[in-house]
């Protein structure tokens, strides 16, 4: 069960001024708790004290870094049952998908306990020539200063935790700003933090909405803002001024299945139904877009939908259960209403397409014109479209037919293929023989075109919040 109220955290410290936020449980609509909001002076109060803490955090060393992470390792773990169970309240994720971020949560931690000791320079030859002889060069690594995170709702643990788990490891302060919408499991995440010996200053955790959130967009005293979440972003860097920015901005997913695959349909459709689905789609690397060969086409939709309608929905804390409510109403109705504007423009619903409140079924569509929403947006929902294709140059064409490049996958034999997916997808990363959704806490992960720009992962999130600082020595005599 959720605490009755739950405190932000200012400069490393608890706050409960008032319980104005209200965080309702997703799948009942039933307020499950209240949590404290910040007003405009503690959100100043909050970056200068990151500020102020830019010094201290610099001075704190290596090793101490990694006994903070190693501390939030063994208290996530400890709390593991707590941790996915508020997300299966806030969030409305199935139980099953809970204790899967939890895991993940734990795991960037762990990473960044061992990066944490491994921030290391290099050593540079610099005599290159007879009037350099005696150059020695060096570089370190040193943190940037205090930096800005914003998360979005679908990843409320392990979306913080590849913006927090970095900045203690690289050594710097920061404000972060969780979605208002789930903000329990980062709040949770400070409590943690609060156990700790970091420096005074050195975290806030402000669960503050979008229209007051401009002072960690535009202060000048943040070295960097990491923003996870929609289109907004670009406005957002537009504002940020002269300081570092790292965008993540979602995708529409495409996944190509070679013909070659036939023997493989089951496996490949298992992977495909949970990349589509899991968590209810909502999933910046959920597979949106699926693309088959000709040859295999018919078969490998009539198993998909086959697997689609056997899904369970309804009640995410069920362990049985695999599709869960939408964050609200309104994304529900929204996605609804891309199926039915598709339908219209000569789209054929394969299987769903139903909603209830905030509740939509698995939905899989074929025949959607190019200009469809459904086809060029990001979905964010239980939904995916279906098309054949006829050669490998039109399945790399159709991926490539995005304003996104996050991810994309492809199932196939052919080392050819493969390589000609990574040679020419113009993504981010290509996921071959799996799902676009799959993702590995220390891999660089970020997109290009309207998916942003930026990787995270560990320890490219780690060189984001660092600056080389050069050393060159002349021999003496």
């Amino acid at each position: 069960m959720l605490d009755k109220t739950y405190p932000y955290f200012l400069a490393n410290r608890p706050q409960q001024p008032n319980a104005d936020l209200e965080v309702r449980d997703k799948y009942s609509g039933k307020i499950a708790t209240r949590v404290a909001v910040p007003d405009g002076k503690a959100i100043g109060k909050a970056i200068a004290s990151a500020a102020a803490a830019a010094s201290p955090m610099r001075a704190f060393k290596p090793w101490a870094r990694q006994a903070v992470l190693e501390h939030c390792v063994a208290r996530f773990t400890e709390r593991r049952d707590e941790l996915a169970m508020a997300l299966c309240i806030e969030a409305g994720k199935p139980i099953k998908d809970a204790a899967g971020e939890v895991t993940r949560l734990i795991e960037t931690f762990r990473i960044a306990a061992a990066e944490a000791v491994r921030i290391d320079g290099q050593t540079l030859t610099l005599e290159l020539a007879p009037r350099l002889d005696g150059y020695h060069g060096y570089t370190k690594r040193v943190p940037i200063g205090p930096v800005s995170f914003i998360t979005p709702f679908n990843f409320p643990l392990n979306l913080v935790a590849h913006k927090v788990a970095p900045a203690i490891a690289a050594g710097c302060p920061f404000v972060l700003k969780p979605s208002e919408k789930t903000p329990i499991g980062a709040l949770i995440i400070g409590q943690v933090l609060a156990e700790t010996d970091l420096p005074k200053g050195a975290f806030s955790i402000l669960p503050v909405d979008g229209r007051h959130a401009s002072p960690l967009v535009e202060d000048e005293r943040f070295k960097l803002l990491s923003f996870t979440g929609g289109q907004i972003g670009w406005d957002l860097k537009a504002r940020a001024g002269r300081k570092k920015v790292v965008l993540e901005l979602g995708g529409n997913a495409a996944c190509i299945v070679d013909g070659d695959q036939r023997g493989k349909l089951d496996a490949i459709v298992e992977r495909l139904v949970f990349g589509a689905f899991y968590q209810s789609g909502q999933s910046c690397i959920g597979v949106q877009r699926i693309y088959a060969h000709a040859s295999i086409y018919d078969t490998l939709k009539k198993k998909l939908v086959a697997a689609t309608k056997k899904l369970k929905a309804g009640d995410p804390r069920k362990k049985d259960v695999f599709i869960g409510p939408m964050i609200d109403e309104a994304a529900a109705e929204r996605l609804q209403g891309w199926v039915e504007e598709a339908r219209k423009a000569g789209a054929r619903l394969l299987c769903g397409g139903k909603r209830q409140g905030n509740m939509l079924e698995a939905t899989l569509m074929e025949e959607v014109p190019r200009g469809a929403k459904a086809n060029r947006m990001e979905a964010f929902g239980p939904f995916a479209l279906l098309a054949p294709f006829d050669t490998f140059d039109e399945a790399i064409a159709k991926v490539n037919d995005s304003d996104y490049g996050l991810q994309a996958g492809i199932f196939t034999d052919s080392l050819e293929h493969a390589m000609r997916a990574w040679d020419e997808l113009e993504q981010g990363g290509v996921i071959v023989n799996d799902i676009p959704s799959f993702r590995v806490d220390n891999m660089p992960y970020g997109g290009v075109k309207l998916s942003g720009f930026g990787r995270e992962g560990v320890r490219y999130a780690i060189e984001d919040m660092s600056e080389t600082r050069l050393m060159v020595m002349r021999r003496p005599g």
